[in-house]
């Protein structure tokens, strides 16, 4: 079957109703970085308020020299002479930077496609999970899911309700050894003709290393049921937790090799800039961000869309 994007683009006033959302989730980031800009020159002190606000939005001081510099660059080459330009500037310079982190999720090139989540408990994996759930459905993609996450009674439950919702069926086994589960889950996927099996791994800290061993052991086994999976492992991080987010994109990359992130809690307490921070440390495809609880509340990464939610 020819490889398709899980994502068909929506309509334009679906869209519309989304970078809404997106500017209100991203209104604390982007409210320090606009003030910058209020009755300002385009002179150093411009440049200090601007590298203070990207620094407090998380943006990190390897992505926030980087964004500078590009930006003094931009303002030379366009001969800006007032700092409304500036702005509009400095948002291309956040959409270039962040570009190499669109890249639609692919389904249909392995069936099932295999995707296996992890995530530190809290980050909202399984709120993810059931979101992502609901979007392949809608792309017409059918879908098993694995529960993965034994070691919580409530993780298998909240798991449990998303399958209802979304009316797919779930492999679960109370107490059950979770690579046991996933390889259950992945035979049991292509048994019934599956487009997707989405495998719910237990949340962990990248500091706990028999933890993370686990996963790498999941991920091993998963390989046994099928030599090409899992096609996908995917990240779910909370775009609160600012550095933490990038430092635990190190840590499970090294561990199980990203494909892939999702970016959720972009709801009004976020600082978005921990995305330009990635993408200039640890450039993975970020597939979906979130913005509240709602299943409509996910929705594919568009980098020049993040930019201009960040500068209002």
């Amino acid at each position: 079957m020819a490889s398709a994007p899980a994502a068909a683009a929506p309509a334009p006033e679906a869209r519309s109703g989304w970078l809404n959302r997106l500017k209100t989730g991203l209104r604390k980031t982007g409210t320090s970085i606009q003030a910058a800009f209020v009755n300002a020159k385009i002179d150093e002190d411009l440049y200090e308020e601007l590298e203070s606000a990207l620094l407090m939005a998380d943006a990190g001081v390897k992505a926030t020299q980087y964004l500078l510099d590009d930006l003094r660059q931009r303002v030379k080459a366009n001969m800006a002479t007032d700092a409304s330009q500036v702005k509009v500037l400095l948002a291309e310079a956040i959409a270039d930077l962040l570009k190499p982190l669109e890249k639609p999720l692919v389904i249909g090139e392995f069936t099932p496609t295999v995707i296996m989540v992890a995530g530190v408990n809290g980050a909202g994996k399984t709120t993810s999970i059931g979101k992502l759930t609901k979007h392949l459905a809608n792309e017409g993609c059918s879908v098993l899911l694995a529960a993965a996450d034994t070691f919580r009674a409530a993780a298998r439950e909240q798991l449990g309700v998303w399958a209802d919702r979304n009316t797919v069926e779930i492999i679960s086994q109370e107490g059950g050894d979770p690579s046991a589960v996933s390889f259950d889950a992945v035979n049991a996927g292509r048994a019934r003709g599956r487009d997707v099996v989405l495998i719910d791994t237990a949340g962990r800290l990248p500091t706990q290393l028999h933890l993370m061993d686990e996963l790498k052991k999941i991920r091993r086994v998963i390989g046994k049921a099928d030599n090409t999976a899992p096609h996908e492992v995917l990240l779910v991080i909370d775009g609160n937790t600012g550095q933490n987010a990038l430092a635990q994109v190190r840590a499970f990359d090294d561990a199980l090799g990203l494909t892939g992130l999702i970016v959720t809690k972009l709801d009004g307490t976020a600082k978005g800039g921990v995305l330009c921070a990635i993408a200039r440390e640890k450039p993975i495809p970020v597939y979906f961000v979130g913005v509240g609880e709602k299943l409509e509340d996910l929705e594919t990464f568009d980098a020049r869309e993040f930019a201009q939610a960040l500068l209002g």
